[in-house]
């Protein structure tokens, strides 16, 4: 007796699922996370009016007029004014560019280079990266504080000098988070495949690696950001940071600090401002960190 062959064309198959695009994905997550979302929300209220200060306030930051000095809030300096009859609310409002500004770019930098150098050790492997993570090491138990002031020092002050402190000091940290998740996406086939068809480090890295690792790398911009934010600020407070009469918030802070019981706004406002910045940050990277399941990695590295 024989049996009923069914051919293979006729026997359904199930199309294989589809991995929904990093778009998709972070709105998806956005939606589903009110931690995200109330801190990317902070966020885009800050960039909104560093973007329009111009627009929200008559004053310029820089210039004072001495016969109004240290006077409080009131019609026409609705944040009061500071030793040198600048007006408060105009320095903070620019000084959301500064910090805007100097962060993103010193946190764009530290990821980029980070980024690059943790993948290339986890696809490489052997000498490379038994050597970078023992180079790694030894900068990683230099003091933060003693990088950045040898930096400084020796370069001077600058924005463009803090972005390269930054990096000096993040790069090290960076690398170790992206090389802990990459090493959980070299074993697998696709990049297998990709090197038996004997495509190059570079083009496995930026065609497989990266685009499955970019959860991490993302999570990790938003966290290193909100740190950034604080280093310059701490550094500007000090002394080492923004030159006067540059609105910079940690800069406002240390120049009224003396002033603070007759005009506590001047230096209240510019730590509220910062506040702000730094928990929306938080809660973004929070937030985005628990949605895309990025704790584990993070933790383990």
């Amino acid at each position: 007796m024989s049996t009923l062959e069914i051919p293979d064309a006729a026997v359904p198959v199930e199309p294989p699922a589809v991995r929904p695009g990093f778009a998709a994905r972070t709105w998806r997550t956005v939606r589903s996370s009110r931690a995200a979302a109330i801190g990317l929300a902070i966020v885009a209220v800050h960039v909104l009016i560093a973007l329009l200060a111009p627009v929200l306030t008559p004053y310029a930051p820089t210039v004072g007029d001495a016969s109004h000095a240290l006077l409080g809030p009131g019609a026409d300096h609705w944040a009061g004014t500071d030793s040198y009859g600048r007006d408060v609310l105009a320095r903070v409002l620019y000084g959301g560019r500064y910090a805007l500004g100097v962060s993103v770019a010193a946190t764009v930098l530290t990821l980029a280079l980070g980024t690059v150098l943790g993948c290339a050790a986890a696809l490489r492997g052997g000498w490379l990266d038994d050597v970078l993570m023992r180079v790694l090491d030894a900068v990683l138990a230099i003091p933060s504080i003693l990088a950045l002031l040898v930096v400084v020092t020796a370069l001077g002050t600058g924005p463009a000098v803090i972005v390269l402190a930054v990096a000096v000091v993040y790069v090290p940290q960076v690398v170790r988070v992206v090389r802990g998740a990459a090493l959980a996406v070299v074993p697998a086939d696709y990049v297998t495949a990709a090197r038996a068809r004997g495509e190059g480090t570079w083009s496995i890295l930026r065609r497989e690696v990266l685009p499955n690792i970019t959860d991490v790398v993302c999570v990790e911009f938003a966290m290193r950001a909100s740190w950034v934010v604080l280093l310059i600020s701490s550094l500007s407070f000090l002394g080492f940071g923004a030159n006067p009469p540059t609105p910079d918030w940690g800069l406002m802070v240390a120049e009224n600090r003396t002033a603070i019981t007759v005009v506590p706004m001047a230096s209240l406002a510019p730590i509220i401002a910062l506040a702000t910045l730094v928990v929306g940050l938080n809660l973004a990277a929070d937030g985005l960190s628990k949605a895309w399941g990025v704790d584990r990695i993070r933790e383990g590295s």
